[in-house]
């Protein structure tokens, strides 16, 4: 674990810093820091196991002998639908590390949930933090962030086929 400057009372593991290293380290979170190709494949495979988990359905609203293309659509739907909460679970980690890194005053816990306390960085740690948070979060934000409405798009688009096609 990094730790912050010897004054620090915040424990270990709430630290922002930790935090952060903790996050990107953790087999989930660190999906979102693959380099291209891994990350569109990762999102590829989690899309076709939710396609498959919801081909039943779709097969229960629309025969894939008598109607392929629909049937197509709704398994999408089904699969983007799917993908859509691996990804909000990743921008919502994301961006909680990003708000403790990027907040001058970090909220924490001393024993339990009964003794909150707040501290005050030092201004040369909140300036590291914020350009961590710069270089290194940022970055992955905007990338789970073009992520959504990229599937917000296919849905639109598979719900407008379906539209056409029916």
């Amino acid at each position: 674990m990094i730790s912050l400057s010897m004054s620090c009372p915040v424990p270990k593991d709430q630290q922002p810093l930790n935090e952060y290293v903790e996050l990107k380290e953790a087999f989930f979170y660190r999906w979102a820091k693959l380099g291209r190709s891994q990350y569109l494949r990762m999102l590829l495979l989690i899309w076709l196991g939710f396609a498959i988990i919801f081909s039943p359905v779709a097969i229960s609203i629309q025969s894939p002998s008598r109607h392929l293309w629909q049937f197509i659509c709704v398994a999408n739907i089904g699969g983007s639908v799917g993908l859509v909460l691996p990804v909000l679970l990743l921008l919502s980690g994301w961006g909680h590390v990003k708000q403790r890194l990027d907040s001058a005053k970090i909220f924490y816990e001393e024993s339990g949930w009964y003794d909150g306390q707040t501290w005050e960085k030092p201004e040369a740690d909140l300036a590291k933090d914020r350009l961590l948070v710069a270089y290194e979060i940022k970055p992955v934000i905007a990338r789970l962030q073009k992520t959504l409405l990229g599937i917000i798009g296919i849905l639109l688009l598979s719900f407008g086929i379906l539209n056409i096609l029916h």
